[in-house]
């Protein structure tokens, strides 16, 4: 018998999260959501990070190729208003730049790029490339989004310029709903992190920020929690180790003032650790 779309959604959706009033946490059982209709849907964007296009004895080009289809077969159906690719886009080698330049050039949809660790070029060389300096801010209908840089020219972790970022925290304080994008975390829950307190202080006082986006730890495609501000991870493009499947978050913001991002297995169309914010 043939399966249709819903009930393949509600066999696949692994978990999914409601973040309330008061940054309450409310989980569902397995199988026990499925995604909203399309017409809900104010706004959609995908996010995927760590594709080390150059990475010796890996099939980083092909692994590339892939995963824009698979962004761009997203756009088809069910729509993308833009992605992130949120850092490492190559591995190490400034040679490599201007193709996966041209890699991400092919998706059907605008995008923007964060610098990451093994992203090994000036900011001045960056910013020529993709036309986005290491720190920017954008918006989208009455969603804002601060990138923040994570890493030097050489590849040292840093802590994103705090002076920066509480500037722009403030002026987009009276957006309805905040994001950010930032390749490495700010604590040290993971073995790539870097403690950076004050930055998350600022996080913490910033009553419309939805989500922390976060690359950089390829075995990681969860949340996690502090003080009621949440932060995600996408497993990775390529790279030679992480999740055993290569994937990417999908964030809806939907017209209700929920916010949905659920993980995607793109190879089995498998969606995993869904999580929808409020």
């Amino acid at each position: 018998m043939p399966v249709s779309r819903r009930e393949f959604l509600r066999s696949t959706l692994k978990a999914a999260v409601i973040i309330g009033a008061g940054n309450s946490l409310q989980s569902f059982a397995n199988g026990s959501f499925v995604l909203p209709a399309r017409s809900k849907v104010a706004l959609r964007f995908a996010i995927a990070s760590d594709g080390h296009y150059g990475q010796p004895e890996t099939q980083y080009d092909i692994y590339h190729d892939e995963m824009k289809t698979w962004i761009n077969e997203e756009h088809n159906t069910r729509g993308v208003d833009f992605t992130m690719i949120n850092g490492d886009l190559f591995h190490n080698d400034i040679s490599f730049l201007p193709q996966v330049k041209s890699k991400w050039d092919g998706l059907k949809m605008p995008y923007y790029v964060s610098h990451g660790n093994h992203d090994e070029t000036d900011e001045t060389t960056w910013q020529q490339t993709w036309n986005m300096p290491w720190h920017f801010a954008f918006e989208k209908k009455d969603n804002a989004f601060l990138v923040l840089n994570t890493a030097d020219d050489k590849g040292k972790y840093v802590c994103p310029d705090i002076e920066w970022t509480k500037k722009n925290l403030e002026f987009y304080k009276s957006k309805k709903q905040l994001f950010i994008f930032m390749h490495i975390t700010p604590f040290n829950w993971t073995k790539g992190g870097l403690p950076c307190p004050e930055l998350v202080e600022s996080f913490n006082n910033q009553s419309n920020l939805k989500a922390v986006f976060h690359g950089h730890d390829h075995d990681m495609d969860n949340v996690k929690e502090n003080k009621g501000k949440y932060y995600f991870f996408d497993s990775h493009i390529a790279g030679n180790w992480g999740t055993e499947y290569r994937g990417y978050r999908m964030v809806e913001i939907l017209k209700s003032g929920e916010i949905l991002t659920y993980q995607i297995n793109p190879a089995t169309k498998q969606q995993l650790n869904n999580n929808n914010l409020q």
